[in-house]
């Protein structure tokens, strides 16, 4: 948690960089807003300070209409150090509440119950289904201003099976009822747009290239200030083009999608994938620390691919050759297996559909080509872990293919690529300058942001 003082400063201000580090609540008016919040600023005496909205609200507190405290960027800090935390919370922000119970959370952490309580307790003052019941709401009440979904629709969409527990839910966790938010009928036919909010700065020009270099036909598209792609979660498909308004630190999202009961795992999958949540003034700041000779480049983000599945296939096809050939392979991969769909889109093949290939079509040495076959198969028979690190058991992965994986499939924040050709060069470059501020492993734990400033250097 940041100090009171700095707190102060950032919400008298309305520092954006700030924006979803802490929430403001005000005792006078029972509500919490975010340091952006447009309104008068309260006088000091009557503001408490939260790391998160879902403190401020278990505190008694609820969202300000105004600032809507449910777009904002989301901050990890407050998660702690925990891996196991980190894992439940991404579990139950994917719905594992919500088709599960606490007993088959706890069998995939492989922890009990009890010590789930304790650390949901220790970090954010809540309870599990507390957290689930009051990130669902939340969800619901930012589709309710950016959407002009039936209420219905929306419950269905935040993860509620019956609208009336939805009602109940919503007025007890927010303090008001759905249709006091949304305060003008639209056009329920219309378009999903949502706006998702980042701290600035955010270097898209950087990530645009770097994507550019590596762009799908059919898979992907990309121009000037967006990117879009084609998805799959589960058993839902759609796709999204997410377009960048850099005036108000937000991407505008529009988004189709035919199972609105995933809408919510989607969205914070399209935030990952992003990096929309990252904190990189406090990221660049360590960075700087500990390299000093390094030009960063400010509001760096990982670029994110859709799945580990899809980021385990991309590096095995990009091992050993020119990101060029990679990207020539993935076309092809794409072009031949991945189903196809109106103007010309497609996906992004499935385990089952390379698993079941021979894959003869791609130019390739065989024994990388069973290496995917077998990968393939792995996560066809759903004995696959999510963490790309366990890969490495498997015939033919190796360290850079799992690194690169776990860097670009889940957006891990301290993978560190040190067998990388482009990060060789670069990091040799730094060593001439000052050969002793150049400890990779003193910029833990954000050694990811480290691998891409590295790569987006002018060598």
């Amino acid at each position: 948690m940041l100090d009171a003082t700095t707190c102060r400063q950032a919400r008298l201000s309305r520092d954006a960089r700030f924006d979803g580090c802490f929430v403001t609540a005000v005792t006078s008016t029972g509500i919490y807003c975010r340091p952006v919040c447009p309104a008068t600023p309260p006088l000091e005496r009557n503001v408490r300070y939260f790391d998160s909205a879902t403190a401020a609200a278990h505190a008694g507190f609820r969202p300000c209409l105004r600032c809507r405290p449910d777009c904002a960027p989301e901050s990890p800090a407050w998660h702690g150090s925990h891996t196991t935390l980190r894992r439940a919370l991404r579990l139950i922000d994917e719905g594992a509440l919500q088709q599960g119970s606490i007993t088959d959370l706890c069998h995939r952490l492989g922890i009990g119950p009890r010590y789930l309580r304790q650390l949901f307790h220790q970090h954010l003052g809540v309870s599990p289904k507390a957290y689930a019941l009051y990130r669902q709401c939340l969800f619901a009440k930012q589709l309710l201003h950016q959407s002009q979904l039936p209420i219905t629709d929306v419950a269905f969409a935040s993860g509620f099976r019956s609208l009336r527990r939805f009602n109940d839910a919503f007025k007890a966790q927010i303090g008001l009822p759905p249709r006091a938010v949304r305060r003008k009928a639209g056009d329920p036919d219309a378009a999903l747009t949502l706006t998702l909010a980042y701290r600035p700065p955010y270097a898209w020009q950087v990530l645009h290239d770097f994507h550019a270099r590596r762009c799908i036909e059919g898979l992907e598209w990309l121009d000037q200030d967006s990117y879009g792609r084609t998805l799959q979660w589960g058993t839902a498909r759609g796709r999204f083009t997410a377009r960048h308004r850099p005036a108000q630190h937000a991407f505008e999202v529009s988004l189709q999608l035919d199972d609105l009961s995933l809408l919510a795992p989607v969205v914070r999958h399209i935030r990952r994938m992003l990096d929309l949540d990252a904190d990189t003034a406090r990221i660049e700041a360590h960075l700087s620390e500990v390299l000093p000779g390094l030009p960063l480049i400010n509001g760096l983000r990982l670029p994110g691919i859709w799945s580990p599945f899809e980021a385990g296939v991309r590096a095995i096809l990009g091992q050993q050759v020119s990101v060029a050939a990679a990207q020539r392979l993935v076309t092809t991969l794409v072009k031949t297996l991945g189903d196809g769909e109106a103007e010309g889109l497609r996906y992004f093949p499935t385990p089952a559909q390379m698993a079941h290939s021979d894959l003869a079509f791609l130019g390739m040495p065989d024994a990388r080509r069973q290496t995917l076959r077998r990968f393939a198969a792995w996560h066809a028979s759903d004995a696959a872990d999510d963490d790309p690190q366990t890969w490495t058991a498997l015939k033919g992965i190796g360290t850079w293919t799992a690194d690169y994986a776990a860097l670009r499939g889940t957006s891990h924040p301290d993978i560190w690529l040190a067998g990388d050709l482009g990060i060789r060069k670069a990091l040799a470059l730094l060593s001439s300058a000052d050969p002793k501020q150049t400890d990779p492993d003193l910029a833990a734990p954000w050694r990811s942001y480290l691998t891409f400033q590295l790569w987006s250097q002018p060598i």
